[in-house]
């Protein structure tokens, strides 16, 4: 009877991991490519593919308070749901982008409204699902809950990736914007039949006791950020002037190299605690962003970013396992949406300013400015955490 319980339980919490990798996909195919479409198609410079991939994080960043309001009193299930929909809309505003007009600025201006539809939707479905999941399996399945949900969105960088470049090189922007607009319609479907889960009454937390729950490990997450914001924002670009090819898997391997370390090693949190897991991590993804910053051939470039992937993987579920024992249930949405802020904060920043860098000494000491803030939060991680 346990087996089978346990085994329930795995399949709700697949249905609900899957169908947020479906919607993740909304996010993860344009991911190396508006930066192509940005430089390539409407000729602009490394400042507006920044602004163009960073102001979708901004637009999650500033809507994060609110969706995690949203998923405390009126419902994760709702929250995750609404943000499928928004999701779905910023394909849309692609299509328009590459195909209703000649005119750069303003096909400039949909691609941004459609990054800033995308960001309220992400916003709403990170933190819609990871409510609806820890409400649904309880806090002492936490670091199981946020392995899983992490696995889901990097299986989607993943996938993503790759064919998101497929699309645009044989089928043009216009056509990644009309797959962006239908593949949501299939998670909508498995979470409308998934059960909802009670929204906790008590009183709510004020937002400056659940900031002291969150800044310390939202600050080393944000950190952590930087890495993977300087690859999925100018790796396609750094391919490029090398005239290195097959840019996409990039992406892909630090992906894969993200859900292996997921898959078998989520036990190491327990095993050796999450302090230590924490710091071998972020030493791991600063030595994978350093291998790609001094790459001299392509196969060096994927092997740093493997690494990074293996660094970024257990950085989000061990933070916020030390973080949702501390939070009450009728706070944990706004908690959880405040923790993924800070990362969002990262990527938000992250794209503009480092192309005002690569605009001015190129595009390897973007990547060793994601090192850096790596060595930072391991330091942080010695002096604060400890």
């Amino acid at each position: 009877m346990e087996s089978n319980t346990h085994n329930a339980v795995d399949r709700d919490l697949f249905k609900l991991c899957f169908s947020l990798f479906l919607s993740y996909m909304t996010i993860g195919i344009p991911l190396p490519v508006i930066s192509l479409y940005v430089h390539q198609n409407l000729g602009m410079s490394n400042f507006y593919v920044g602004l163009a991939v960073g102001i979708q994080f901004l637009a999650t960043l500033l809507t994060r308070g609110y969706a995690g309001r949203q998923a405390d009193e009126v419902g994760a299930k709702k929250t995750t749901i609404r943000g499928i929909i928004f999701c779905s809309m910023a394909g849309v505003m692609y299509l328009l982008s590459a195909s209703t007009t000649d005119v750069v600025w303003i096909q400039y201006a949909l691609l941004i409204v459609g990054r800033l539809v995308l960001g309220y939707g992400e916003s709403q479905l990170l933190t819609g699902n990871l409510t609806w999941n820890l409400g649904l399996f309880g806090p002492k399945m936490a670091g199981k809950v946020m392995s899983w949900v992490g696995l889901a969105i990097f299986a989607s960088l993943a996938v993503g990736s790759p064919v998101g470049l497929l699309i645009h090189e044989h089928f043009g922007f216009a056509a990644m914007g009309c797959v962006i607009t239908l593949i949501p319609f299939i998670s909508f479907f498995i979470a409308r039949q998934m059960p909802a889960i009670p929204v906790h009454g008590g009183q709510r937390l004020p937002l400056k006791k659940v900031l002291n729950f969150i800044f310390v490990p939202g600050t080393i997450l944000a950190l952590q950020g930087v890495g993977f914001a300087v690859i999925s924002t100018f790796i396609s670009l750094y391919f490029h002037v090398n005239d290195w090819p097959n840019a996409g898997f990039a992406l892909s391997l630090f992906g894969l190299a993200f859900i292996l370390v997921r898959i078998f090693g989520s036990h190491y949190l327990d095993k050796f605690g999450n302090i230590t897991v924490i710091r071998w991590s972020l030493l791991i993804e600063f030595i994978g962003l350093a291998t790609i910053t001094f790459a001299t051939d392509p196969m060096i470039a994927f092997l740093g970013a493997m690494l990074s992937g293996c660094g970024c993987s257990l950085i989000f579920p061990a933070l916020g396992s030390i973080l949702v024992q501390k939070v009450p249930p009728q706070a944990r949405g706004t908690a959880m949406g405040g923790y993924a802020a800070f990362q969002d904060v990262a990527y938000a920043i992250t794209g503009p300013c480092t192309g005002l860098i690569a605009n001015s000494f190129g595009y390897a000491p973007v990547f060793a400015t994601g090192a850096l803030c790596a060595v930072i939060a391991f330091l942080t991680v010695g002096l604060v955490l400890d």
